[in-house]
C-alpha cells in the first residue's frame, strides 16, 4: 500500500487536482472551480499526497487524489473524489472518503448524500462498504455520455467537536 497523507488542500494543489479531474471525468470540473472552493467554511476540500512507491515499485508523489464535501446544518454531500489512476485500487479513494465522514460527523452532519454514474461499479462497490444505499435516481444527469445517476445515502450519527 502506498504511504498517503490526507490533508486539507492549498492553492498549489489546485492545478494538480484539476489534472486528476481532466483524467478521472468525461465532464470534468474547472481549475477555477476548484480554486473557489478554497477557505469556503462550508466546504472540506482535501487532498491524498503520497511520496514513495507502490507495491509494483511504481513512484507516485505529490497530489495523488482529492475529496470535495459541501456541508450545511446535518446534512453532507460527497461532490467530487478522484484518485489517479496509478494508485486506484489500494484504498486511496476510500482513505478519502472516510476522512469526509470523520470531517461530516465532527461538524455535525447526520446524512450524507452522493451521487455516481450507474455503471461506475468501482465506486458503487466502494460507497456500498461504506453503509451508502440507493435513495433515488437522476436520469441523464451525466452528460459526457448522458447516464442516470444513483443518489446514495448514509446516514450518520454526528459527533460534535
Amino acid at each position: 500500500m502506498i504511504p498517503v497523507t490526507i490533508r486539507p488542500a492549498r492553492r498549489e494543489d489546485v492545478a494538480p487536482v484539476a489534472e486528476i479531474e481532466q483524467r478521472a471525468f468525461s465532464d470534468p470540473w474547472t481549475e477555477g472551480s476548484f480554486r473557489a472552493l478554497l477557505g469556503e467554511p462550508a466546504v472540506w476540500f482535501a487532498v491524498a499526497t503520497a511520496d514513495g512507491a507502490d507495491a509494483a515499485g511504481r513512484s507516485l508523489s505529490g497530489v495523488i487524489g482529492y475529496v470535495v464535501a459541501y456541508f450545511a446544518a446535518e446534512e453532507a454531500e460527497v461532490a467530487n473524489l478522484a484518485v489517479v489512476p496509478e494508485a486506484r485500487g489500494q484504498g486511496i479513494g476510500a482513505r478519502l472518503l472516510d476522512a469526509a465522514l470523520e470531517e461530516g460527523q465532527s461538524r455535525g452532519a447526520e446524512e450524507f448524500f452522493l451521487e455516481v454514474r450507474e455503471s461506475n461499479v468501482a465506486a458503487r462497490r466502494l460507497y456500498a462498504g461504506r453503509e451508502f444505499e440507493e435513495v433515488g435516481r437522476r436520469p441523464g444527469y451525466y452528460r459526457r455520455p448522458i447516464e442516470d445517476a444513483l443518489i446514495l445515502r448514509r446516514i450518520v450519527r454526528p459527533r460534535l467537536k
